[in-house]
């Protein structure tokens, strides 16, 4: 289970957060620390309203929450003989919205934002403001940064292409050519990547995106800016080395494949997507 570990500070507290799955687990036994302790999570969790709570949130989310065992748990709930724990709750129902970690400094009881939120709510009204204030400016400051990361990659791409254009006017375009004929070699050049990544040429993307504004590489995906702006790199050296265009479509084309197939697994990648 891929695991991605963050903080935030709420009235003083540090509180933990495990993003898993794509899901942010804020620490419940963090966030009673100004409170008092464990205890408090299960008191909480012996209230008829929490276990109703709980139990409608895992029916909507977990398609394989056992249901008749959640009906039992809101039967006894309230009773003074009623106790409710995380890891019963957990092992009883296969609930995911609790998560309960073992270990010294990065263990305790997580649950998914909404049932954190809650459980704020019930902690103090006050309380579950600021951790809700805090939680939106940490999933801001996420989003900047990956606005950041992907306008660099972009950026990088828009440079490297400079770099590119560079070497096909120093090595291809004989003297005192037209602008036409300037622009030709440029075109032809910019489609032996369009070829090579995506198989077609920037016209033919056209003719079959009528419907689309810009061309096709304002609709790359991020592993493919990234392959991009390697393929540049390389095809502005093949072609100081004075590579035949036709040698140097196979050799991209090559790359880009192998490329292509490393990047789309790379979990760092996965994260800016």
């Amino acid at each position: 289970m891929e695991e991605v570990k963050k903080t935030i500070i709420v009235k003083g507290s540090i509180i933990k957060i495990h993003e898993m799955n794509n899901q942010d687990y804020i620490s419940l036994t963090d966030m009673v620390k100004s409170f008092g302790d464990d205890t408090m999570i299960y008191s909480w969790m012996r209230n008829r309203n929490t276990v109703e709570y709980l139990g409608i949130w895992e029916q909507l989310y977990n398609p394989h929450f056992k249901g008749n065992e959640f009906v039992t748990f809101k039967t006894q709930a309230g009773l003074h003989s009623f106790n409710l724990t995380p890891r019963k709750w957990i092992n009883a129902t296969n609930a995911i919205g609790i998560i309960s970690k073992a270990g010294r400094y990065g263990g305790g009881t997580f649950a998914h934002k909404d049932i954190a939120f809650e459980f704020g709510s019930w902690l103090s009204p006050e309380f579950k403001i600021y951790l809700i204030k805090e939680f939106q400016r940490l999933k801001e400051e996420e989003n900047d940064r990956l606005k950041l990361e992907w306008n660099l990659q972009r950026t990088l791409a828009k440079i490297n292409y400079q770099i590119h254009t560079d070497a096909v006017k120093e090595n291809l375009i004989p003297d005192k050519l037209t602008r036409k004929q300037i622009g030709f070699v440029y075109a032809s050049e910019a489609d032996i990547l369009n070829m090579a990544l995506f198989g077609i040429t920037a016209k033919q993307w056209r003719i079959s995106n009528t419907d689309k504004k810009g061309n096709i590489r304002d609709y790359a995906n991020i592993s493919q800016l990234v392959c991009l702006s390697n393929l540049e790199s390389i095809n502005s050296v093949l072609i100081r080395q004075d590579v035949k265009q036709s040698d140097r479509l196979v050799q991209l084309n090559d790359i880009a494949i192998s490329q292509m197939t490393s990047l789309v697994n790379n979990k760092n990648l996965k994260k800016l997507k």
